[in-house]
């Protein structure tokens, strides 16, 4: 019995735990968008990940300022990104353009590719996209 309760004790601890290195190696980092008008900066915020934007074109600061964004540069677009399994991660993105909030499914594709989708109106309307690492 009390290698039972043991064992779940750990299990519980590692559950528990914020994010694993291998995690934070594969997701830590920053990354752009297909049409390289935005770079943003993943990273451990609190027990989950979150991403900040640190560079953006002129085009893509115009837009987020139509959707009533002050300033793309510093936008948080990412945020509460929990691991989900299977190199998925769930948490909520930001649409600058849009000016509003979805749930998120980041998916580890590879080393340098990530897919980043957003589902709003109850999943009902989704986009997705394939950003990849920049380099350093």
């Amino acid at each position: 019995m009390k290698r039972i309760l043991a064992k779940a004790g750990i299990v519980l601890l590692a559950a528990a735990m914020p994010v694993t290195a291998s995690a934070q190696a594969a997701l830590e980092g920053q990354w752009t968008n297909p049409k390289r008008s935005v770079v943003v900066k993943v990273e451990p915020c609190g027990n989950a990940f979150c991403g900040t934007v640190v560079r953006a074109s002129e085009k893509a600061r115009k837009n987020a300022r139509e959707g009533g964004t002050r300033d793309l540069i510093g936008t948080r677009i990412l945020s509460g990104l929990k691991p989900a399994g299977q190199g998925r991660y769930k948490g909520k993105v930001f649409v600058p353009k849009r000016n509003m909030y979805a749930s998120a499914t980041v998916r580890q594709v590879g080393p340098n590719v990530m897919e980043v989708q957003g589902c709003a109106l109850i999943g009902l309307v989704c986009d997705e996209q394939r950003w990849t690492r920049v380099g350093s």
